[in-house]
């Protein structure tokens, strides 16, 4: 099966897709990081770290494209320089050929696969809360984006802040309330200009205020040249991790255990009496939803891994045929339907799954099976003609 043809098709295959993969990688992830940036507010430092951590998030989006696209390519160049022409007046199938294009489909669904077993998972864990390892960096991103710092439920302060404006260190008109235990303001501050600091060996919160005015609990206002005020560190709420954040195996222990809790509450209600029977329960609901997004997101990993291995078999046949055309308009015509067809299906077949509404087995491969059927009728299509 492997033979010379089929090994100088490979080669050029890879080469293709490791140089197409390094390519739209670099610009994806790019147009990523500008809109994490924009959105969270990072800094330079933080977007750094942020890159390494969202580049295996990225894979299962920019593989199956870049096998799709070096398919294209390849194929029709073959078809351009008459050898595929030359193959078939040698008595050879014209599926000989494609061989080297399933098996690089093929491997590069194994490795998504591979990858979505533990290191995506943990990496997008990771993003999602490194953001928060640098509390100083973190409160100076916030008052930059928002212009403001408040409490929130994962972010539990004693105080609030707002800035006019941010410029390096130092933040402009800034006004500084702290609350008590009883939740009332004991000191409102606002001064010129002002600047925080973090002690994490004292676990501590200093924001100095220069020029400014501070209102006492009396309401008497008190001028300063230059203060200090100090609190704890806030209370960061660590969040369950997503079925996103799951490993593999985190999943399916998670998945055993919500069918186990879904189960109890079904015997439970079948316990009630008869009146309480037509009703579902918000305990038993939120199991059921649980389960599903579980299931969901254990049917969803394989099927957009997969995705290389179909691509690839559409990718062929359209490169062979556009062998006049130029190879980007080749890639066009397959991506079309990939687009307009292979991830809205996707997408609307995750939610539906999500909602109960089909079955997670059967919905989350939907796509993959359209883009089967188109791949077998354009095969059927070039071994007529």
């Amino acid at each position: 099966m492997f033979g010379i043809l089929h090994r100088t098709i490979f080669w050029e295959l890879a080469k293709v897709f490791v140089l197409s993969l390094i390519g739209i990688t670099g610009i994806i992830v790019m147009a990523a990081i500008v809109v994490e940036a924009s959105q969270r507010g990072l800094g330079p430092m933080q977007i750094l770290q942020a890159i390494p951590l969202l580049v295996p998030s990225m894979m299962p989006f920019i593989i199956p494209p870049t096998t799709l696209f070096a398919s294209c390519v390849v194929y029709g160049r073959l078809s351009h320089d008459n050898e595929i022409t030359a193959i078939k007046a040698a008595g050879i199938n014209v599926l000989h050929v494609i061989w080297p294009g399933v098996f690089l489909g093929a491997a590069m669904s194994v490795s998504t696969l591979g990858l979505y077993v533990h290191l995506i998972p943990y990496t997008h864990l990771l993003l999602r809360t490194a953001v928060t390892n640098d509390l100083e960096d973190f409160l100076y991103a916030m008052l930059k984006r928002d212009r403001q710092i408040r409490r929130r439920p994962d972010f539990k302060i004693n105080y609030e802040m707002w800035v006019e404006q941010v410029q390096g260190r130092q933040l402009k008109n800034a006004i500084f309330k702290r609350r008590d235990d009883y939740g009332r303001y004991d000191v409102v501050a606002r001064a010129r200009d002002a600047d925080l600091h973090v002690d994490m060996a004292k676990h501590l919160i200093t924001v100095n205020m220069r020029h400014g005015v501070l209102l006492d609990e009396s309401g008497n206002r008190v001028h300063f040249e230059g203060k200090e005020f100090e609190m704890p560190l806030p209370v960061l709420e660590k969040q369950k991790p997503g079925p996103r954040d799951m490993t593999w195996w985190e999943l399916e222990a998670e998945r055993r255990e919500c069918v186990s809790e879904r189960d109890r509450l079904v015997v439970k209600i079948a316990q009630l009496p008869d009146k309480y029977k037509g009703t579902v329960p918000p305990d038993l609901r939120e199991a059921q939803q649980k389960v599903r997004s579980v299931e969901t997101e254990l049917n969803v990993r394989p099927a957009l891994s997969f995705g290389c291995l179909f691509f690839v078999l559409v990718g062929c046949p359209v490169g062979i045929w556009f062998s006049r055309s130029d190879y980007l308009s080749a890639f066009i015509t397959c991506f079309l339907p990939i687009v307009f067809l292979y991830y809205p299906l996707q997408l609307c077949s995750t939610n539906l799954a999500k909602d109960g509404k089909l079955q997670p087995t059967i919905a989350l491969w939907l796509a993959n099976a359209a883009i089967g059927l188109i791949a077998l009728g354009l095969f059927r299509r070039l071994l007529k003609n």
